[in-house]
């Protein structure tokens, strides 16, 4: 099973940036799929997350309102549109899937991707 984050890069304060998450190596069944991140001297955390029928979605507060993560079964692919970013966006995000529970920010996550670099400048 692989996870290949994409779609980081370079956006000024206040522009939108969409980052997606293929995966490969089998069946798309995981149950639930989200994204985390880390900043620079920080601990990496929970941003959203998502359930196999798209319901159960779950963001953190630094990012609700902003960001909308969404799914699409038939492309092994989950998406996190980044809208009204801010410099303390700044971080690596990762994508991350669980096979029978949530993701959450209290569990590890059963596989990990890559990380994708989103850099904000103000």
């Amino acid at each position: 099973v692989q996870l290949q984050a994409s779609g980081g890069g370079l956006v000024q304060s206040g522009g939108s940036l969409r980052l997606s998450c293929s995966a490969s190596g089998r069946t798309f069944s995981f149950y639930s799929m989200g994204w985390f991140r880390q900043a620079p001297g920080k601990e990496r955390e929970f941003v959203a997350r998502i359930v196999w029928n798209s319901a159960g979605i779950y963001y953190a507060d630094s990012v609700k309102g902003r960001f909308t993560i969404s799914r699409d079964n038939t492309k092994n692919t989950v998406y996190l549109q980044m809208n009204s970013v801010k410099p303390e966006d700044t971080a690596v995000y990762f994508c991350a899937a669980n096979e029978r529970i949530y993701i959450s920010s209290s569990t590890a996550p059963d596989y990990w991707g890559q990380g994708t670099l989103v850099t904000v400048s103000s």
